[in-house]
């Protein structure tokens, strides 16, 4: 196997390398790999969102593929629910080895182009890790969590300096390795009002240094070219966040700030829509934002007032179709009414009204091949729920369009009970009534068949005590 892919190596470099007499432009690159442990036969590669190919494993789960008139830049590949970005430029002829079982910490790169493409992978484990040191020292005072935090970026710096010295990479590489860093250590600063313990956030930022915050005036608030970036994407986030705190505390004096009222929320709009004016940038924030709150709030005139404010800013008309239809459906969906008739596909390809399957406390859960996390670790959480709370029955739906088959040995691979396990019949029918979003909503329904909740979570805090409250209803 090695051997086979040492083979791959070397041939894929000379192609890579190789110009003829006329120094004919190279625009494309080959990317290839092994999977192993494969959850589905192929994987999916995409670029800024457009998926550009489906590409099939071979009969030893591994793959060579073509990209023609390359643009160079981030790609993602996608396989059974994870995924990963890639930077290729042209002359690259990468390769990557993989085992699902442990999916980025067991990924490894190949071939030319290998060690940016490791070195990325490499930071991005790193930034994992680092996230929770960073909520740690967001509960030191302002002045030391500056200095622990800018010791951490200078560190990187360095790491990338050294890396450039050694093998002296492209400018591209170099403006999306500099921007990892930079925004990396930015959302730090702009998370620490959110993560301190403190309750009065207006009165953590002025008790910040003055210098805090200076970056801020050199950002882009517009950047085209990291609109598709994670790390420009959470900046963004954290960082209208806060700034919105100074815009709603000159009218809210409530010394407990509460991220999940309207005020805030329609403030947080309002600054979007001032501050940027790229459509992607714009629409993208608007949109999380929107979803973000109506997905937690249930109070319909609230959520109609949210609902207003997002349609009168947002460009996007895809956007506005789809927001229109989810609040009409967390509306929709109250304490004390009865729930839905949908029907759900079990396992046997017997088709049931869900209402059917309740005489009991029940749980609704959902899942989706394309959150493969959730997908284990709920189904963990719900083998420990059902132990607990015999009396309740738990009910969980996969929401994808797909066949029966594929969920089926996704669930059998897994060791999973598939009793009381379905999925949707008309899964964009159903999607829109049950307002699935985000993934990790969770329903509770009573004997009656009446929803107790609309809206909670199974890996929340106070779920087993909403549970104890179904029960005894």
């Amino acid at each position: 196997m090695k051997l086979y892919f040492t083979l791959i190596c070397i041939l894929l470099t000379i192609i890579g390398c190789k110009k003829d007499s006329n120094e004919v432009t190279i625009d494309y690159a080959y990317l290839g790999g092994e999977i192993i442990n494969p959850n589905t036969n192929y994987i999916v590669l995409s670029k800024n969102e457009v998926i550009l190919d489906t590409v099939k494993l071979d009969g030893r789960n591994r793959f060579l593929y073509k990209i023609d008139e390359l643009n160079e830049g981030l790609y993602t590949f996608r396989h059974g629910g994870e995924f990963q970005l890639i930077l290729l430029e042209p002359k690259d002829s990468l390769l990557f080895r993989l085992n699902t079982l442990d999916f980025d910490e067991s990924l490894v790169y190949s071939g030319n182009g290998d060690k940016k493409n490791n070195y990325f992978i490499n930071e991005y484990l790193q930034s994992e890790q680092e996230e929770k040191y960073i909520v740690k020292l967001c509960q030191l005072d302002g002045i030391t969590f500056q200095k622990r935090v800018d010791s951490l970026n200078a560190s990187k710096v360095t790491a990338l300096e050294n890396f450039s010295n050694k093998y002296d990479p492209s400018s591209l590489f170099l403006k999306i390795a500099k921007a990892n860093i930079d925004y990396s250590f930015f959302s730090s600063k702009e998370v620490y009002p959110f993560v301190h313990y403190g309750k009065n956030k207006a009165a953590i930022l002025k008790s910040l240094p003055e210098d805090f915050y200076n970056y801020r005036k050199a950002i882009d608030y517009n950047d085209g070219f990291l609109s598709n970036h994670h790390n420009y994407n959470k900046f963004l986030r954290y960082n209208l966040s806060n700034l919105t705190l100074k815009t709603h505390d000159k009218h809210d004096n409530n010394a407990c700030f509460d991220r999940n009222s309207l005020c805030y929320n329609l403030d947080r709009l309002k600054l979007i829509d001032s501050l940027i004016t790229n459509p992607k940038v714009k629409d993208d924030l608007l949109y999380h934002f929107a979803m973000g709150y109506l997905s937690k709030n249930k109070n319909e005139e609230s959520n109609n007032a949210l609902l207003k404010s997002f349609l009168g800013k947002s460009e996007s008309e895809k956007g506005k179709e789809l927001m229109v239809r989810y609040t009409n459906s967390v509306n929709s969906l109250k304490e004390g009414v009865k729930l839905p008739q949908i029907n759900v596909v079990s396992y046997n390809e017997d088709v049931l009204k869900i209402s059917a399957l309740i005489d009991s406390p029940t749980v609704l859960s959902f899942w989706s091949h394309t959150y493969y996390k959730h997908f284990k670790e709920s189904h963990y959480k719900l083998k420990e729920l059902k132990a607990k709370y015999p009396e309740v029955k738990f009910i969980v739906i996969n929401i994808d369009n797909y066949g029966l088959e594929k969920s089926k040995r996704l669930l059998e691979g897994h060791g999973f009970n598939k009793t009381n396990e379905f999925k949707f019949k008309n899964p964009e029918e159903a999607l829109d009534i049950f307002a699935v979003y985000p993934m990790t909503k969770t329903v509770l329904v009573d004997k009656n068949k009446k929803i107790t909740n609309s809206n909670t979570n199974i890996f929340s805090t106070h779920f087993e005590e909403q549970l104890l409250g179904l029960i005894n209803k």
